[in-house]
């Protein structure tokens, strides 16, 4: 008969290696996100980092503050993607288990 702790210890390192993975796999996944109809387009990593930032000529030559506008709603597009992507991966890592309100692990 196996140690139930040794069972419980050895089911947690696998979630933790599991989590591991899916991290680094995250990481180099890639985001994109737009506005004004495709007019502003950014490029993201896992990571929330911005790789690239594309502006519709078009937009130049108009007032400074709807590009401001344009660039933050499609970096606030892809932070959401992202964050819904870990979502999704986590509900997929986790099999069912109901982790606790509020907690978040190292993503």
């Amino acid at each position: 008969m196996k140690n139930p702790l040794a069972s419980l210890m050895q089911q947690a390192q696998q979630m933790q290696e599991n989590v591991r993975k899916a991290q680094e796999e995250l990481a180099s996944t890639e985001v994109h996100g737009e506005s004004g109809g495709g007019l502003v387009k950014i490029v993201m990593n896992g990571k929330r980092e911005v790789l690239k930032l594309s502006i519709d000529d078009s937009l130049v030559k108009d007032d400074r503050d709807m590009l401001e506008d344009l660039v933050a709603a499609a970096v606030n597009d892809a932070v959401r993607k992202v964050g819904k992507l870990k979502q999704e991966k986590m509900a997929s890592l986790t099999g069912g288990i109901e982790l606790p309100a509020g907690f978040k692990l190292p993503f």
